[in-house]
Formats: C-alpha cells, structure tokens, sequence
C-alpha cells in the first residue's frame, strides 16, 4: 500500500475558478462561474463532469470550456427527473402486483410466515428491516390506525407495502417461491429471472436518482440481465440505456411513456455537447425505446 494522501486544503471560490483555469479549462465569463461554483459545489459539479474532458490527475483537454461541463450536469439533473417520475410507476405497480398476489395466495398477513418464502435466513432479516421501517412511518395515519384497532397491531401486507423501500419491495420478491415470483412477472409478461433482476438493478437507479447522483456516462454496479435481442446487439447491461430497455417492458402498457421517450430526445437536443453513448445509447435509441 503506497503512501496515502493528505486532504487539499480548502479554496475560495475565487481560488475554485484559478484552480480550473491553470488546469486549461476555457472560462470566459469568471462572474458566471463564481455563480454556478456559489450554488454547485466543486466536488459535485468539476469531479463527477470532467470525465472524458481530462486525464486523470492531468490537465483539461484543448478547448474544453466551463460551460461544458455545466451542460452535462444540467442534463444530467434534467434526465434523472425525468425518469425519477418513471420508475416511480413502476414502483407503484409492482408494490400493487406483489400485495394482491400474496395477500389472495397466503393472507394478508402471510408475509410474517417464514415458510411461505424460499430462505428463512434472508426472511428474518427482512422482518427486522420492515420493523425499523414501520417505525419510521409510526406517525404515517394508517399505520397508527392498524398498530392502535387491529389485533396484534401488525400491518397486513396491502398497506405494509407502502412503507417499503424500493430496495426492500426487490429483496421480498426475491426471496418469493418460484412459482409466486412467476405468477407475479406473467402479470407483467416478463419471466421472473429476469424481473428479480431489473428490480434489484432499477432499484439501484432510483437511489441515484433520489440522492441527486449521476447517471450520465456511469457505470452501474448492478446490472440487469437483458434480453438477448439487446445483448446481440452489443447493448451493454451497465450503462443507463440498459436499464431504460427493462423498464420499458416493465411499462410496456402505460400511454405515457412514448412521451418520455419524447423528453429524453428533447434534452439530447437542447444540450448539444451531451453525448449519449456513454450512457449506452445506440444510434437507432428511440426505436428500441418507443412502444407501438
């Protein structure tokens, strides 16, 4: 293990800007980078944007300006609202598809029976995560409802879904029987291995989403498993695209979603230095994205 680093001391903003412009960046308008650095931090904005723009520990490429580097985060910021509002559909439906099937199949309280899941281990540990997340919902009106009039003051699993983590809702399915995840997915029209696997990888995206990340030339480190009509044509399963092909089967019957499809071509046009390939995007994107 080489020697380790020591932290950089602190910079003005003004130090922030002489800092980019002695590494080559091109800022033509210091006022509107002293602006943009007041309300981005240098961390946010120059260490997760300037990549593919320099070396690492290098200087900037030749004739790569600040108001490039804005551009991508803009789109950036603008992309992941967007499909923040997606997988929030998707989320919905499956919380829906999963509490209808298991409370029909096993109870409304069924969830709490260990044998009605494949690993007693894995069911444990979500017992105690559902326990913790109950508790912070403990003022939410129906959880005070169920826990204060209903014998035993658990929740059934129609209204305990509603408190799950996107995270948790992708750990119970995956621990489901094999013959209740198929059931589930066939509602979807998508097989269970492969609908176990979007979730835990849409799951993984929504969490970047919420926590303001970059999904703009990222690699992800959970990854779907794709179809092979995708795979075949080269379409990698860590980068964004993969993912948006999953939740298109997902949503494969929501009107809306063409007019998604509509808003990332609009934002690929207004930020015309974006380049989309790192994403993972192939030159006929919209085709394979659009239904119908």
């Amino acid at each position: 293990m080489g020697e380790l680093k020591r932290h950089q001391p602190s910079m003005s903003i003004d130090e922030q800007v002489e800092n980019l412009k002695t590494l080559g960046l091109v800022i033509s308008d210091e006022d509107y980078a002293r602006h943009i650095l007041n309300d981005i931090s240098y961390f946010r904005l120059i260490k997760a944007y300037s990549l593919g723009f320099k070396a690492k520990n290098g200087d900037y490429d030749e004739g790569v300006t600040f108001e490039q580097i804005v551009e991508l985060y803009l789109f950036n910021a603008n992309f992941r609202q967007i499909t923040f509002a997606e997988i929030e559909k998707i989320e919905v439906n499956v919380r829906c598809r999963i509490a209808n099937y298991f409370a029909e199949t096993y109870g409304v309280l069924g969830y709490m029976n260990p044998e009605n899941f494949v690993d007693e281990e894995y069911h444990r540990s979500f017992l105690e995560d559902i326990e913790e997340e109950v508790g912070r919902n403990s003022k939410a009106p129906f959880v005070k409802n169920f826990r204060t009039n209903y014998e035993g003051g658990d929740l059934p699993i129609y209204a305990l879904v509603e408190v799950f983590s996107f995270g948790t809702l992708s750990k119970f399915y995956k621990n489901m029987k094999n013959t209740d995840k198929k059931a589930v997915a066939k509602s979807f029209g998508i097989g269970y291995t492969y609908l176990e696997s979007w979730l835990e990888s849409i799951s993984y995206v929504r969490n970047i989403c919420a926590h303001y990340g970059r999904l703009y030339n990222a690699k992800l480190s959970k990854t779907p498993i794709l179809y092979k009509e995708y795979s075949q044509q080269g379409i990698g399963n860590n980068r964004m695209f993969g993912v948006l092909l999953c939740m298109r089967h997902i949503l494969l019957h929501d009107k809306h979603w063409n007019l998604y499809v509509d808003q990332i071509e609009a934002l690929i046009e207004k930020y015309e230095k974006v380049d989309v390939r790192t994403m993972g995007f192939t030159d006929n994107w919209k085709e394979l994205l659009e239904i119908g």
